[in-house]
């Protein structure tokens, strides 16, 4: 099975070509010129804008011309992560799909659902014949994951419609009207170095196995962190022999939970020739500690025989080390308004170590734009507490729930028509572009829906086919409903008549 013989046909086919064209982060310019030849040979206007956005409109259905504009809007790129020894080039390959008991999948790489589903919804309705719509703006930004640098340059003024409907949560059955804001803490260092003595030995350990996930939408699930589990282990270590630090590398992306790290140190030799024991014992603890949420963890040691020639001096070992097993990391703060919701956290999500230059960065959100800033003002003063440099970096602000929201209300009643029961409504704690949209168009009532998306940020991630197309039915049904002149009628899809909501 292939994703052509998948519907709604229409969806499939644009997320196929969003699966073969790479999109890593500020590489997205070859989609946006395939995008902007597809939309021209339909007669859709295409722009984009000077950042890089894709901006994409078609006209009002016959009738419906004097209703307010609709935006449907997402982002065109994905975070690139790949499992260990898996031989994939996110500048040049597509990405591997597989069908599996009803979800679509990429086994070792990240799928791109997150968000390919939704941009692959937004063009499927550009391009319906039979959709009675209002007139449609298309907005599909750049760098949505590693800075949303395509919604924070969006000049005030760009769009023209009145509603916005974001096409980038992750479960089906919801509607979500606010979301988390964010702020990124970088923490550098220059550390002194020394000659490692001639009897020692040189080892790399490994912390891999882990599931990783969005730091934002599964922070709260208890999943290992493999850069706080690997400095962990190296804390213990040093502690009991003269451990010798070397290098240290974990975490591919500041919005991802950290799935594998390693650090290269040197041992006396006697200690080397007697560490797997050790080794062995950390990594059955791992194992029972992590039983439910990461049972796959493992814990590695590899010898080496070449020596390097500096490691950092112990002072410095000892405190970077307690630097980063100390920084806060997971959630800070469960919701007060929203039960199961977590209102503010922090993600230890990369970490490098070589040749005495170090390097760390923290994602800390929270649905309150003053307690993500104190929780990151936390970090930094911690981080200079062991006379390291850190700053913030890269903020943007939440998106403020609306319970009176028009739209909100007519997408309740066409969601009860559609499916019938009620959907529930939700914030999400993850990075959404809606705040700053807000902020650059202030006037927009906006609402935000998806399917089931699992894994989003990590290899593995997969997107339910069935919520797909009923995705696509709510789509078609909130656009016509938008359509229609008489604001107090919906179309239900039960009876095929309009009824009263």
């Amino acid at each position: 099975m292939t994703l052509d013989t998948l519907q709604p046909r229409s969806v499939w086919a644009h997320f196929a070509t969003l699966c073969a064209i790479p999109r890593a982060s500020l590489q997205e310019a070859a989609l946006v010129e395939h995008l902007i030849a597809w939309a021209q040979a339909r007669n859709i206007a295409a722009t984009a804008d000077a950042v890089g956005n894709l901006i994409l409109r078609k006209p009002a259905s016959a009738g419906c011309e004097a209703q307010a504009g609709v935006i449907l809007q997402g982002h065109l790129d994905m975070v690139c992560q790949a499992n260990s020894g898996t031989a994939h080039d996110f500048e040049r390959d597509p990405i591997l799909i597989a069908i599996e008991d009803g979800w679509v999948i990429a086994k070792d790489t990240t799928l791109g659902a997150d968000n390919g589903i939704g941009v692959a919804l937004a063009l499927a309705a550009l391009e319906a014949p039979d959709l009675i719509h209002p007139a449609l703006e298309v907005l599909l930004t750049i760098n949505e994951e590693s800075g949303m640098d395509g919604a924070r340059g969006l000049v005030s003024g760009t769009l023209q419609g009145k509603t916005l409907i974001n096409l980038d949560t992750e479960e089906w059955g919801h509607f979500y009207l606010g979301c988390a804001g964010g702020v990124d803490v970088t923490v550098r260092h220059e550390a002194v170095q020394a000659t490692v003595p001639q009897d020692y030995a040189l080892l790399r350990f490994e912390v891999s196995g882990l599931r990783g996930g969005h730091s934002g939408i599964d922070i709260h699930l208890g999943r290992g962190n493999a850069i706080k589990l690997l400095v962990e282990a190296l804390r213990d270590l040093s502690a009991h022999t003269d451990l010798r630090l070397v290098e240290m590398v974990g975490g591919t992306a500041r919005n991802a939970i950290p799935r594998e790290a390693f650090a290269v140190c040197a041992l006396p030799v006697a200690i080397a020739a007697n560490i797997d024991e050790w080794v062995q014992h950390r990594h059955a603890a791992w194992r029972t500690r992590f039983a439910a949420v990461d049972a796959q963890v493992s814990f590695v040691c590899q010898h080496d025989d070449t020596l390097p020639d500096l490691a950092l001096v112990n002072s410095e070992r000892d405190s970077l080390l307690a630097f980063l097993d100390i920084a806060a990391n997971g959630v800070a703060q469960r919701s007060e308004d929203f039960p199961n919701v977590t209102d503010t956290s922090s993600n230890l999500g990369v970490v490098s170590l070589s040749q005495g230059a170090f390097n760390a960065t923290f994602k800390v959100r929270s649905l309150a734009d003053a307690r993500a800033d104190a929780l990151a003002d936390k970090l930094v003063a911690h981080a200079r507490s062991y006379e390291l440099k850190a700053e913030k970096g890269g903020a943007y602000p939440g998106w403020t729930p609306n319970p009176a929201s028009h739209l909100l209300e007519r997408c309740q009643q066409v969601y009860a028509a559609e499916f019938g029961q009620p959907a529930n409504l939700q914030v999400i704690h993850a990075g959404l572009e809606c705040g700053l949209l807000a902020a650059s168009h202030p006037h927009l009532d906006m609402i935000s829906f998806g399917p089931d998306i699992r894994g989003a940020h990590a290899p593995g991630e997969r997107v339910e086919i069935e919520s797909v197309g009923r995705c696509w039915q709510l789509l078609q049904a909130v656009l016509e409903a938008l359509a229609i002149a008489r604001e107090t009628l919906i179309k239900s899809s039960i009876h095929g008549e309009l009824v009263e909501p």
